[in-house]
């Protein structure tokens, strides 16, 4: 079942935000609008996907192209912070009706390459071709009249970025968890412990009433139903991870050694082949067919 919350406007320059909560995967997509211009932009969308069946669907995205019509919302962007490894990206799906760009972060170009090594497809994979805008560092844009400041947040990913909207809310995606789940992985290639940190520490110097949204939530804690905002200051405060100043050291030892214990998500291998291609199936065989490739024995 999906569950949609709504985080509104705290005043002037502070976006309106809608988290829609995926449960097969624990991923939240959102919607960001301004609520003067009711411009919007959709962040880190899902192509649902049964990984028994290779069968995608489209109805949590869906979920967003409905919210934005009963909220008489037009979107400008569609955006991903990074290459997801744990679902499918309806970037490319929502582009085909909205018409509107779609953007990631440039090192998405360096996840690309070594993927397509692992994949053994050293031609499949193009993140120039695939996307309208590749972000850098620093980059800026708007949503309506809101500005949107891009940060490289590596760590989880070596690619992965967060956009600070508006004067109050930042979507962190996979370096954050709720306060009480604390941190994301980095185990995947191209990421680390170290860097996540390092990510994390400059999420944290954002102003203390900043909301940041994260993109994956597991009902820790015992909750009954997933959460997915917290301000700045509440995370420095009692995130389980770094709450009360927790040392570099401290964070890479506890982070690895977690890591150590998970093991890899089970739509991994499908996704990466289809997100590193903007939410793109694989081309078409012959039989006009999409077929995945899943390397033996990598992991």
């Amino acid at each position: 079942m999906t569950f949609i919350r709504q985080s509104p406007s705290t005043g002037a320059g502070s976006p309106d935000v809608w988290g829609i909560y995926e449960p097969d995967t624990g991923s939240i997509q959102y919607v960001v609008a301004d609520p003067e211009t009711r411009k919007a932009a959709l962040i880190d969308t899902v192509l649902n996907f049964d990984p028994a069946h290779a069968r995608t669907g489209t109805w949590t995205a869906g979920e967003s192209l409905r919210l934005v019509e009963a909220e008489g919302l037009e979107v400008e962007w569609i955006l991903d912070t990074h290459p997801h490894a744990d679902h499918l990206m309806a970037a490319a799906w929502l582009k085909q009706r909205l018409g509107v760009p779609m953007a990631i972060g440039e090192k998405t170009r360096d996840i690309a390459r070594i993927w397509a090594g692992h994949y053994n497809t050293p031609d499949a994979f193009d993140p120039d071709r695939d996307f309208d805008r590749l972000f850098a560092d620093g980059d800026s844009f708007t949503i309506g009249r809101l500005p949107v400041r891009v940060m490289l947040s590596p760590g989880h990913t070596l690619g992965s970025i967060t956009y600070v909207v508006g004067t109050d809310a930042a979507f962190v995606h996979d370096t954050l968890m709720y306060p009480d789940s604390g941190s994301s992985r980095a185990d995947f290639p191209g990421g680390s412990a170290r860097d996540l940190y390092a990510s994390i520490q400059k999420i944290l110097a954002l102003p203390e009433p900043t909301r940041l949204f994260v993109g994956h939530d597991y009902k820790g804690g015992g909750r009954s139903e997933p959460a997915w905002e917290a301000t700045a200051a509440e995370h420095k405060a009692r995130n389980a991870h770094l709450g009360g100043g927790v040392s570099e050291a401290d964070f890479v030892a506890l982070r690895e050694a977690r890591d150590r214990t998970l093991k890899l998500p089970d739509r991994m291998l499908y996704a990466l082949q289809v997100n590193l291609r903007g939410g793109r199936l694989p081309e078409p065989d012959s039989d006009g067919r999409s077929y995945f490739r899943i390397p033996a024995n990598l992991f």
